[in-house]
Order: C-alpha cells, then structure tokens, then sequence
C-alpha cells in the first residue's frame, strides 16, 4: 500500500552500519537491551532528518526540536550539540554516504534496573542510535495521490498526550493508520478533541480551496518542519494562507491537498474518504513543491558539509 512515507527498496541498505552508543555495527548486529527505557516503555526521542547534495537539511531546527523533546520529558541527551553533529558525521561517513539517504536519530532514557514506569529507575546513561537509509521517493504515475481515511483515534493536546514530542510512544496513530489500512486507504486523517481537521497519522495535512491553502492551528498535530517551511512560503510568495478551525466537510470539498513531512517532502492527496480532489497534484500543490525544493537546495548549498 502506498504512502507519503514509502521509499523504492535499496540494496545497499542490507549492508549499512548503524550508530549504537558510540559504536558503528553492521545493521544486523545494532542492538538495544531489553531493559532501555526505549524498547519497554517507549520512554525516549527522536528526530528524522534528509541528506541532500551533502548536507543534512535544517540541521539547526531539528537538533533544537529534539533538546526540546528531551528537555520536556526530563533527561539531558549525552551528548552536547557538537557531539550529536559528529556522531551524525561518523554514521554518513562510516556508510560512504553524501546524498538521497534518510537518517533517524533516536535518544532514550537508557538502561533501567528492571522494566518499570518510574524515570528514577534508570541508571543514567541515555541511548544514542542512528541509522541511516537510502530512502528515494518511488516513482508514481501521473496524477497519483494518497487516498486518506479519516479515523475515529483523535489528535491531543499536551495535557492528554502531546503530539508536538516526537516521542517514541506511536499507538495511538499506530491504532489510527491501522483504521485506515482496514478502509482501503493509504494513510489516516485525524480530527483534533472539538472534530476539527487536524493532522494525519505521521504527516501534517494541508488542502486548498477557492486557491488558498489551509491547515490546523497546529495546536494538536505535529511540530512539523517541513510545515513551518511550507507555511512560511506560503507567507514569503502570496499564496492565500488560512490556519484555524475546520470541519471535515470543507477537507471533503477541496479542489486538492498534500501532506508534508521529513522524508516525502509535499505528497499530494488524491481522496479523502473518497471524495476525490479536482487534481493531484494541484497547481497550489505544484507551485509548493517547486519553492520547497528550492529551499532544500538552497539550504545544501550553505556552510560546510557533513
């Protein structure tokens, strides 16, 4: 089943190397205790990341989204700034990579002395683990776009469960991509607690009416960067924006729409609960993608490369 994080299959990925704690191990060896923080609790962060011509896009505001995460649930990553920038060098340069790859950056809490909730179980040393992927998006035939489901799992604010960490704990929009597989569709399109369009499963969502884009407030979806990109160039290029409350009857008749995320860039939507977009991807959709991509070359081609 296609989706907006799907990749053509690389064999050079069965042979990559792995960043476990320091170390880089062949892929099959790249283990974690049953007793990390991560694996049994899902007590941990993360950040994925594209390289491009070199260059690990937006470096700076994803390093900052995953302090944050860590901060927020109260433990310090073991390495500074400096250091994450360099394990993230090793990774690439122990695998030979300088282009079209996908890396995600993990950080758990760490070894505990037994499986339990409590934080202050933990010994103290937090788990780093990157991997890196040739991840290429695979090629569509014209006109294609995701069909999305809008699933009966809601979005949430921080007080019930904060969408805005990218945590490692997912069953929630596990449990909501699950719905919209079981409906045929590609990916699932989430309301937020009031049953106003929000986010879609691991994506942000977007669709254009009347030739003006419009998403969420952001309130109970992702802390997207390729969002905050979108938006800002929407902002920077006269493109009609509306951020705020919508009802899923105006998703419904959109003349088109796309999500964005990290890996895929802008994916166009084709339907939504099968009520099928003028177009996909639309002209909107279209002239978003050309100024995005601008901007990932754009950023490559600054400061010195990983």
């Amino acid at each position: 089943m296609p989706g907006s994080q799907d990749y053509a299959q690389d064999p050079r990925n069965d042979h990559l190397l792995v960043y476990v704690n320091g170390a880089l191990v062949p892929r099959a060896e790249a283990k974690v205790s049953v007793f990390d923080a991560g694996f049994s609790m899902g007590d941990g962060v993360w950040e994925g990341l594209r390289l491009h011509r070199g260059r690990l896009l937006f470096l700076e505001a994803h390093l900052d989204r995953l302090i944050a995460g860590a901060a927020a649930i109260r433990f310090d990553p073991p390495l500074d700034r400096a250091a994450i920038e360099a394990a993230l060098r090793q990774t690439l340069a122990g695998n030979a990579m300088a282009d079209g790859a996908h890396l995600r950056l993990m950080v758990t809490r760490g070894l505990k002395t037994d499986v339990n909730q409590d934080p202050r179980n933990a010994i103290g040393v937090p788990t780093v683990v990157i991997t890196a992927e040739y991840k290429a998006p695979p090629i569509r035939s014209g006109g294609w776009g995701l069909a999305l489901h809008t699933s009966s799992i809601r979005c949430t604010g921080p007080e019930t469960f904060d969408m805005r960490l990218n945590s490692h704990s997912r069953l929630n929009l596990i449990r909501a991509l699950l719905e919209a597989i079981d409906a045929g569709a590609d990916e699932a399109l989430m309301l937020d607690p009031q049953g106003k369009v929000s986010s879609c499963n691991a994506t942000n969502f977007f669709f254009v009416r009347n030739g003006a884009v419009h998403t969420s407030t952001g309130d109970y979806g992702f802390n997207g960067i390729t969002r905050a990109h979108v938006i800002a160039l929407c902002r920077a290029n006269a493109i009609p924006l509306h951020q705020g409350d919508f009802d899923l009857a105006q998703a419904h008749v959109a003349e088109e729409a796309f999500v964005t995320g990290t890996l895929g860039g802008l994916t166009p939507v084709a339907t939504i609960d099968g009520h099928r977009m003028n177009t996909s991807p639309g002209p909107v959709t279209q002239r978003l993608t050309t100024l995005y991509e601008a901007l990932k070359d754009a950023d490559a081609a600054q400061g010195p490369r990983l």
